[in-house]
């Protein structure tokens, strides 16, 4: 596909900054259009009756969609039950679990620390690989074109040279210099996957590091912009344009297909935020007409929109009622049609048969 002019290790990845001035007139005019998407994303999330209800569903589908990207496949019914319920789920559902485990741990991390560095990046790959192997130290870690089987890229090789490269990529990160902090997170992006750190686990863990930094820069209050599943509409063009910075130097082609993919994922991300307060609210006044009053609380739609699966032993973790009650609840639930039930092993789940449409809906439509 995109063949390498040398297949020796790149121990001569250039440090940052990129050395030619990636704030042109092209480049800026997307700039402005990206941040007047993002932060209507970021000002949406306090329409929200609880932000969880957004994090828990947007994270789900991102850990399923940036697995996808490394051919770690899963449904959404698995992953929904893998979410709630850890018995009978597959290794692919246990990887993608990981990624939200991860993504949550690096969140964590920098709300504590505000900084996002090296150890914290090393954290969040452990957590997603479940390993601590750490940082590359032995060589032979080649990206090969899973079609034709010819080498594509050597990241750089010894782990001095590599921890080197990410302390250089830990200071562009963490230091204003007067770029645009969207064109940073698109250089962030690009250096990240040329560096290679990890034995594995790098694209996900590069695509974590981009939410991180745009919340570690004020841009957003949570993670909730992924762009994972664009990458996976445009995966093609995506590597692509990574080869043309290898090869020519081509910052421009690359740093305006991030900015494409923010203004996008904004918008759809804005639209699917809106679709979900509105079930919500209809949820909630339905429920008041058709429920009983001993029954309905507005913490019990809550809790049912968390995520579109749900179980008795949810609602008693939450302090919602007790077991018997809880079961009461849920059943009351499915006979108004808010919710399906269905046995999955030994258990019993309820499904938010609308939300979880609308979900798979929006991953369709994205």
């Amino acid at each position: 596909m995109y063949l390498m002019k040398n297949k020796v290790p790149n121990n001569n990845l250039s440090l940052l900054p990129p050395k030619q001035d990636l704030e042109n007139t092209t480049i800026l005019k997307k700039c402005v259009e990206a941040h007047k998407y993002l932060g209507i994303l970021n000002g949406i999330c306090t329409r929200l009756p609880n932000v969880n209800i957004l994090l828990n569903n947007l994270v789900l589908s991102e850990a399923k969609d940036s697995s996808e990207i490394e051919n770690i496949i899963t449904t959404y019914d698995e992953l929904y039950q893998g979410n709630i319920s850890s018995e009978n789920i597959n290794q692919y559902t246990k990887e993608v679990l990981n990624y939200k485990a991860a993504l949550y741990e690096g969140y964590s991390l920098i709300k504590k620390k505000n900084i996002l560095t090296t150890n914290i990046i090393c954290s969040i790959q452990s957590k997603l690989e479940n390993n601590n192997a750490g940082i590359r130290k032995t060589p032979g870690t080649k990206l090969v074109n899973d079609k034709t089987g010819e080498i594509i890229y050597i990241p750089p090789e010894g782990e001095d040279i590599i921890r080197t490269l990410l302390k250089n990529l830990e200071e562009y990160l963490n230091t204003d210099n007067g770029v645009d902090d969207l064109i940073k997170l698109a250089v962030i992006h690009y250096q990240f996957e040329a560096i290679h750190p990890f034995y594995d686990g790098n694209g996900r863990t590069g695509r974590i590091i981009n939410i991180l930094f745009l919340i570690l820069k004020n841009l957003l209050k949570y993670p909730i912009l992924f762009l994972s599943h664009y990458i996976i509409q445009n995966k093609a063009v995506y590597y692509k344009l990574l080869q043309n910075v290898r090869d020519s130097n081509d910052w421009d082609g690359w740093v305006l297909y991030i900015l494409k993919a923010i203004s996008e994922t904004s918008q759809l991300t804005i639209s699917l935020i809106e679709n979900i307060i509105a079930q919500f609210d209809a949820a909630v006044e339905y429920s008041k007409k058709k429920l009983p009053g001993s029954v309905y609380s507005k913490e019990l739609i809550e809790n049912i929109f968390f995520q579109p699966y749900t179980k008795i032993d949810i609602l008693v973790q939450n302090n919602i009622a007790e077991r018997r009650t809880a079961s009461k609840y849920l059943q009351e639930l499915e006979k108004i049609g808010i919710l399906e039930s269905k046995k999955i092993w030994k258990e019993k789940i309820y499904i938010n048969k609308k939300l979880f449409s609308l979900l798979k809906d929006s991953i369709r439509q994205r």
